[in-house]
């Protein structure tokens, strides 16, 4: 590991764990303001106040403090996977053992999380938390020579390894894929959907904006282009999805905000 990988590893863990002091900073703020409008409700009937423009603000800043740990978290998470290969060096340690490598190994793992910052604790515990939900997953496709972003389902999460297990649960029309297809996959390779039913966990994407979404009436994700803003009223987002061209030009389509993410860094590079 050179000396810039430990540097940029730090720099981002770092970054976390000031995310995190500022979103407890705000949480409390907005306790506060809760408490406030709970004892006195009449206070916003008064000329003048701005107790409601204030939570509104705090609100605003726990929305973007998060989306901030969530981008944070994933750069954090592919340097690690880029430094530690998954399953060659713990594969030839089960081979050379003497019987008592499994204990010692998990005792190093458990070690290993309690040094952990606040907030990548803070992470994992969310992941532990999507076990039955559908969320974005890179997928190595063997015959492609490439990876793939499709819409799986969480089965499981070792926080031990840090793999989860999903479920493919449309693989496709191939009568040779056998069906659904489980993977075990790195947590960088996953992102997490914003929920349905929780607009204040909608990413606020701007005209522009590059992002990664499900293509309309399929499971698969792909590169597009924010066009227009999701609107309160539908909650659709307007897209161009690259490669999409139609008579020379790019159609626009909408997708639900809970289809949509972030692009992931380094997108490029593995598709």
């Amino acid at each position: 590991m050179s000396t810039p990988d430990i540097a940029g590893i730090l720099e981002n863990s770092e970054e976390l764990d000031r995310l995190r002091k500022k979103q407890e900073e705000i949480l409390m703020e907005i306790n506060k303001m809760h408490k406030k409008l709970q004892s006195t409700p009449e206070v916003v009937e008064k000329s003048g106040d701005n107790s409601l423009s204030r939570l509104k603000m705090l609100y605003t800043q726990a929305k973007e403090l998060s989306e901030n740990e969530v981008t944070i978290s994933t750069q954090l998470l592919g340097q690690l996977d880029a430094l530690i290969p998954s399953g060659t060096s713990g594969q030839h340690r089960r081979k050379i053992g003497d019987g008592t490598e499994p204990k010692k190994k998990r005792m190093k793992a458990d070690s290993d999380v309690s040094r952990l910052s606040p907030s990548m604790r803070n992470h994992l515990d969310n992941l532990a938390n999507l076990k039955g939900e559908q969320v974005a997953a890179r997928v190595p496709q063997e015959d492609a020579g490439k990876d793939e972003w499709f819409v799986v389902k969480v089965i499981h999460f070792d926080k031990e390894t840090r793999e989860i297990e999903v479920l493919d649960e449309e693989p496709g029309d191939d009568e040779e894929s056998g069906g659904q297809r489980k993977y075990k996959l790195p947590m960088s390779h996953i992102i997490p959907f914003p929920k349905r039913t929780d607009l204040s966990s909608a990413h606020d994407f701007p005209p522009g904006k590059h992002v990664l979404a499900v293509y309309p009436e399929t499971t698969t994700l792909y590169k597009a282009t924010v066009v227009q803003a999701r609107k309160r009223k539908t909650d659709d987002y307007v897209l161009e999805f690259d490669d999409d061209e139609e008579d020379g030009s790019l159609p626009q389509r909408l997708v639900p905000f809970h289809r949509v993410v972030p692009l992931p860094e380094g997108y490029r590079q593995y598709l």
